[in-house]
């Protein structure tokens, strides 16, 4: 548990008591932080509330408690993290918005295989009336099948090319994000070089 700070240590902008307000109150102990943590989780089931409800139709209650749950867990880890560049609501309410996001990514992905394969693209080079464009498809095509890793092609077609969301892939191949983000880096990197040798 935080020990409360000195209010001359509580980052918030200037003249917002209501940031030093719950800032104190969640690095206080008993009573008075058990009641800004179920203010805040209110706060933050809102917020996660309107983002599921606005990426999907389906039964969400589940996707908002663990969005708000998980919300509520980030934020009491980063208070030390707060600036104080925006109220302390707002920087709050960014977590539920991301954790009810990628909650919901991940549902509209669950049990379906992802793709890793270029299938359409002889297809889309086929179709192509400019005959730049068309052999530029093939070579972008046979690149990716000769010069890159079978990893760094996978993470390429699953992410770029099929629009497999990368939280989904990182928790589908037990991986992180970070990870993920190098390996298309490499991949695009490689790409970009065959292509400009050419």
């Amino acid at each position: 548990m935080t020990a409360l700070a000195a209010p001359d240590r509580i980052p918030a902008l200037p003249g917002d008591e209501d940031s030093r307000r719950w800032l104190a109150d969640l690095r206080s102990a008993g009573h008075r932080r058990a009641a800004a943590e179920r203010r805040l989780y209110a706060l933050l089931r809102k917020a996660a509330d309107f983002e599921v409800r606005r990426r999907t139709s389906q039964d969400v209650e589940d996707l908002v408690t663990q969005a708000a749950g998980d919300a509520l867990v980030s934020v009491l880890a980063k208070l030390d993290d707060f600036r104080g560049e925006s109220r302390f609501t707002t920087w709050a309410y960014k977590f539920a918005l991301y954790e009810a996001a990628a909650k919901t990514r991940r549902r509209a992905w669950q049990g379906r295989e992802l793709p890793t394969a270029p299938e359409d693209w002889p297809a889309a080079a086929a179709r192509e009336h400019d005959f730049e464009t068309a052999e530029r498809l093939r070579e972008i095509a046979r690149a990716i099948e000769t010069r890159l890793t079978p990893q760094q092609r996978d993470v390429l077609l699953a992410l770029a090319v099929n629009g497999v969301p990368i939280d989904v892939l990182a928790e589908r191949r037990h991986t992180t994000r970070g990870a993920l983000y190098k390996t298309l880096h490499d991949a695009r990197r490689a790409l970009r070089r065959h292509l400009e040798d050419q």
